[in-house]
């Protein structure tokens, strides 16, 4: 049988593709060499780590804000349970894609997929055994893997050091982690053990954690961390990462010079990126094109070099974001159809889930500079917001950035509880070249967070009410 797509890979890119691609009329078949759909995100990623974070939030909560409330509590922490927690979340998620998939007819092929060529692609079973799928168009959705330390050799076990797959399934608090890596895994990993009482290291070699983010966010991010707990070793290079009788070690030395340190650990979490998963996919052979990073190349419509070969995700250049693979699913499944498919690739929000949260979308004030652009800023802060008093949440705050001579929203950023869902009502705004007025004075309801976004558009246009 002869499919107009098939899909290799079935995570957040890959089957949202395959499900819009059956809704438009097409013949889908989605190949997948893991048990369960869903991909990284769903099963070791995005899924779970928010069901751990959610869940040790609520255990930080309870054992240092709720007696403020008077809720007089003493939380003990059963571990196992929590797990489970994350387990059936797990398990919701995954059953509910196969669930569309049957819904939408789609074919799915369990196995390792291959481009042999266009129109052509191998599935290669557990047992060994191999068969060959026709098709009119390919999808590349293969996604991305855990990345090493640059010039270090690291024997990650999943016990004792740990990527982020170990992380999510630790059988015990340790009393020391250390973490390489002051990105959003590494944090939002780092801050779930931290709230059930690891004392957590970062070691990164930049000079600050999130290194895209905007500095100002960066920078008192660090500092509500600081005060959680967490200790930094910024612009450290990790030369050694050993397993020792009783943990691990991590040896750094300053990017800048200097004396090498060593610190010991329970548990070491390698959280220094990830790298597209393409190596095994034949793409020499069929002519596929890659970048240097093993990204696959595509054009702006997310073809490659090879007529009726896409791609997707994070096997190609860009954030590595879930939400950003399902957009451009979205895109190659009308493209494929004849329409016309398209991704903003300038509103893109982006979350990192510790507490407070952070979201952003658009442009940082360091990419402003950068590209020569006039701009004005209007802050606002949670202190000044009468709901996250009441909740004890005023941590952070929202920053607006817009063209100095448009007043055009540019970029927007935010540091605060719940501000992963706050941001999108910036995204929408963006997404119809909005200015700071039209979201000053659109009505926001009192008593709310979003108050604060109307807020710091009123001080981006002209002044704020409530500071």
């Amino acid at each position: 049988m002869a499919y107009d797509v098939v899909i290799i890979g079935s995570g957040p890119g890959g089957y949202v593709c395959a499900i819009k691609a059956a809704q438009l009329g097409l013949k889908v078949a989605v190949v997948e060499k893991n048990a369960t759909f869903g991909g990284t995100c769903l099963n070791i990623g995005c899924i779970p780590s928010k069901a751990l974070l959610h869940a040790s939030e609520m255990f930080a909560e309870a054992g240092h804000s709720f007696d403020t409330l008077g809720v007089e509590v003493t939380p003990k922490l059963n571990l196992k349970k929590m797990m489970a927690h994350k387990d059936a979340t797990v398990s919701a998620n995954v059953n509910g894609v196969a669930f569309l998939f049957k819904k939408n007819k789609i074919d799915s092929f369990r196995g390792t997929g291959k481009v042999v060529a266009a129109g052509k692609v191998s599935v290669t079973a557990e047992d060994g055994k191999v068969e060959e799928i026709e098709t009119k168009n390919i999808v590349i959705a293969t996604g991305s893997d855990v990345a090493g330390i640059p010039g270090v050799k690291v024997d990650i076990d999943e016990k004792v050091i740990l990527s982020s797959t170990g992380a999510l399934s630790l059988e015990k608090v340790p009393e020391r982690l250390v973490v390489v890596g002051g990105g959003v895994i590494g944090l939002e990993l780092g801050s779930v053990w931290a709230r059930l009482g690891a004392k957590v290291t970062v070691v990164e070699f930049l000079d600050t954690i999130l290194g895209g983010m905007d500095g100002e966010v960066s920078k008192q991010f660090q500092r509500l961390l600081s005060k959680q707990g967490f200790e930094f070793k910024l612009g450290a290079k990790v030369t050694g990462v050993t397993k020792v009788k009783k943990g691990a070690t991590v040896t750094f030395e300053p990017v800048k010079g200097g004396a090498a340190e060593t610190i010991e650990a329970d548990a070491v979490l390698i959280s220094t990126g990830r790298r597209a998963y393409s190596d095994s996919l034949g793409l020499k052979e069929a002519g596929v094109e890659v970048d240097e990073r093993g990204r696959v190349k595509t054009d702006g419509h997310l073809r490659t070099n090879v007529a009726g070969i896409y791609a997707i995700g994070d096997v190609i250049a860009g954030p590595m974001l879930a939400h950003k693979a399902e957009d451009e699913g979205v895109a190659v499944a009308e493209t494929i159809a004849g329409q016309a498919g398209h991704v903003n690739y300038d509103v893109i929000p982006s979350v990192v889930y510790t507490s407070p949260e952070i979201a952003s979308v658009g442009k940082t004030e360091e990419e402003l500079k950068k590209a020569g652009i006039d701009y004005k800023i209007g802050k606002f802060p949670f202190t000044a917001n009468g709901r996250a008093r009441a909740m004890l949440h005023t941590d952070g705050f929202v920053k607006i950035l817009a063209d100095k001579a448009s007043d055009r929203v540019l970029g927007v950023h935010i540091v605060g509880f719940g501000a992963g869902e706050m941001i999108h009502e910036a995204a929408v705004l963006m997404e119809f070249g909005g200015s700071s007025e039209d979201l000053a004075r659109t009505c926001h309801a009192h008593p709310t967070m979003s108050e604060a976004v109307k807020e710091a558009a009123l001080a981006t246009f002209f002044k704020p009410i409530h500071i």
